[in-house]
């Protein structure tokens, strides 16, 4: 068990937390969420001893082991694949270092051959004998193949590095896992792998994510950092902001309307919880979720951007047809001889495995760049707004506050002081944060500044490359609902299974060699291609 009593920080003026008291307890997956800058990460950070809080303090059981997962791919450059992650039970990693070490000695005494017994024994009894059959399992598992396993760090790619610290932190089964961002650079499969593998883990998990989807999967209980505090909510993501907007609705509803609202929440709650007591998670763990109280449940203090795409006109019989695509970047080519039709309801996500060939084909549909060869023939009632993944090209550079950057792109009759500085308060720029240079803007605050664009355009056709990097929960949840609602027609790639299955009802497969469509969800594509089980 972890647990925190009286933790403070601040950092100058500025409180972060004040007063946590929590326990962290066995059997149970603990989502921490805030909004950004909350202090998610540093939180992490006190409890594995990185940083030390102002006040109070965090104890663990007796002889009871903390891994987190590392964040510096480089740290290891040196060492084997499979030695990183032996050293992920730093004790274990130690004996056997300190074993070998009394075995090559040239004048190996008497007392050299107690201490190395003494040292087998205690090896022996933390699994020391399978340590490297796990290890390699672990990696197996998360995709890192045996051929690599006695490379050097150095000679492996970042997305595999990303594996090998993740292995790192799972070995040896710790009894409190701390994970920040822990699909960040994974792929579905070695995702799906890591959410069985917690579900099952009989110890303490807290995971940090800004993947809806994982959180959903493998929680048990959400950690909200909110308000200077962290509060436990039962249940996974999905049940802490539905009811937290519930909340919100009750607690600002006119008092004829509370009982009508109290009824709903109670209902949802119910709902919950009889299918939160079948869930995997439940089962793997053979624990039934604790009885969810009405007062349980707090609005939260979190801003949500608005979000909503009002296309001027409809999209008559012809939305966009693609014919003999072929494009060439540095003489290597990367759209060969794509052919596709897209329908006027359809909204597309574009698959593949190079995200070079992704970016490609969103811009040549922009026209951003021409196509080497072929032809791209939007229908006539179609107009296009284009959120490009790298958007340094609008910010960089430009010195002009934020309302007139904005300005730019609406149309006269929206041009407005009054308009602008209400349409950027409701994408969260208030007061001073509307007089911001554009180019000392965040990467999320770019990300909205874009979207505000996209939303002035009023375009019936929306083409976003990964509209949800840097953006924290919040914001995706916006970005989410609002395409969920638009009434055109979207062209997008993501890397977020929540966001991507809740919207595309086409998936574009883009191919060595030409393109495939399918008009089935996400989730069903995944299934036919043999990722996902049934």
């Amino acid at each position: 068990m972890l647990q925190v009593s009286d933790v403070s920080l601040r950092f100058g003026d500025r409180k972060l937390f004040e007063d946590v008291n929590i326990k962290f307890t066995p059997g149970n997956c603990y989502g921490l969420i805030g909004a950004n800058g909350a202090g998610k990460s540093t939180f992490l950070k006190i409890l594995s001893g990185e940083i030390d809080a102002q006040s109070g303090h965090v104890s663990m059981g007796k002889d009871e082991r903390l891994a987190i997962l590392k964040q510096d791919h480089f740290q290891y450059e040196d060492e084997t694949v499979l030695d990183v992650v032996l050293m992920g039970h730093e004790d274990l990693w130690n004996i056997n270092k300190e074993k070998t070490e009394i075995y090559m000695k040239p004048d190996f005494s008497d007392e050299d051959g107690i201490k190395a017994a003494e040292l087998e024994a205690q090896f022996g009894e933390m699994g020391g004998y399978t340590a490297e059959l796990d290890a390699e399992s672990l990696l197996n598992g998360l995709g890192i193949k045996n051929e690599l396993l006695h490379k050097k760090m150095s000679e492996l790619e970042n997305s595999q590095k990303v594996k090998v610290l993740l292995a790192q932190s799972l070995f040896g089964s710790p009894d409190v896992l701390l994970l920040d961002e822990p699909t960040n650079g994974l792929d579905i499969e070695a995702i799906q792998w890591l959410e069985e593998f917690l579900i099952n883990f009989e110890n303490t998990v807290i995971v940090v994510s800004h993947d809806r989807h994982f959180l959903n999967n493998v929680c048990t209980h959400i950690a909200d950092l909110d308000f200077g505090k962290i509060k436990i909510y039962v249940g996974n993501y999905d049940f802490w902001y539905q009811s937290s907007q519930l909340a919100l609705q009750l607690a600002s509803e006119q008092n004829k309307k509370k009982e009508e609202r109290i009824k709903e929440l109670k209902d949802f709650i119910a709902r919950f919880s009889a299918n939160a007591s079948k869930s995997k998670q439940a089962t793997s763990r053979k624990k039934m979720l604790d009885k969810i109280e009405l007062d349980d449940i707090q609005p939260s203090s979190r801003r949500y951007p608005f979000v909503g795409f009002s296309p001027e006109r409809e999209i008559g019989n012809e939305l966009l047809q693609v014919v003999g695509l072929t494009h060439s970047i540095d003489g290597e080519k990367v759209l060969d001889n794509v052919n596709f039709t897209l329908n006027p309801n359809d909204k597309t996500v574009v698959v593949g495995e190079s995200e070079i060939q992704k970016t490609t084909l969103l811009r040549i549909l922009a026209g951003e760049i021409e196509p080497d060869e072929g032809e791209v023939r939007w229908g006539v009632t179609t107009s296009q707004t284009y959120m490009p993944k790298d958007n340094s090209d609008y910010f960089e550079g430009v010195e002009l506050p934020l309302v007139e950057w904005l300005r730019q792109y609406a149309p006269p009759e929206e041009q407005t002081e009054t308009f602008l500085r209400g349409f950027l308060g409701r994408m969260l720029f208030s007061g001073e944060e509307a007089k911001k240079h554009a180019n000392v803007l965040s990467g999320g605050e770019k990300v909205r500044a874009m979207l505000s664009k996209m939303m002035l355009s009023k375009s019936n056709v929306l083409i976003l490359d990964e509209p949800t990097n840097h953006l924290d929960l919040e914001s995706i949840q916006s970005v989410n609902d609002g395409l969920k609602k638009f009434k055109g027609s979207i062209i997008f790639t993501s890397h977020d299974f929540e966001f991507i299955n809740t919207i595309a009802n086409r998936v574009l497969e883009l191919r060595e060699s030409g393109a495939i469509t399918k008009e089935i969800s996400y989730e069903e594509y995944l299934i036919d291609k043999g990722v996902l089980k049934a």
